[in-house]
């Protein structure tokens, strides 16, 4: 997945923002909480790093094209980083930055969802 793809694909999610930003990575939030980053690889090449649940952390901690995210999970983070961006892999990121989004979402306060339109009162 391209950055383009990457950040188009974050755009089609309710109430988020964009910004550049920690040495010019793609930051996307909801409700100003960080759910998806764009950037960051050691070898300059795309990669994208994501929230998991816990289950999901373990899975793919021990699968091809996926590593615990740099500054995340060593500060005991369940965020991945996917890193094999050839393409076969871009159905399944779009699953898990679908899924760091809802698990940030639901992390938002009662207020902030109604706020941001993301529940009905």
């Amino acid at each position: 997945m391209t950055y383009d793809a990457f950040n188009q694909f974050c755009g089609t999610l309710p109430a988020t923002t964009y910004v550049m930003q920690w040495g010019d990575a793609h930051v996307w939030k909801v409700g100003d909480k960080v759910f998806a980053i764009g950037g960051w690889s050691k070898d300059k090449q795309p990669a994208y790093t994501f929230k998991t649940s816990d289950l999901n952390y373990e899975f793919l901690c021990h699968k091809d094209g996926y590593i615990p995210a740099p500054y995340f999970a060593n500060r005991g983070m369940k965020w991945i980083q996917q890193v094999d961006t050839s393409g076969a892999l871009d159905e399944e990121l779009c699953y898990y930055l679908t899924e760091s989004y809802r698990l940030v979402v639901a992390g938002l306060s009662k207020s902030k969802r109604l706020t941001l339109g993301l529940m009905t009162p």
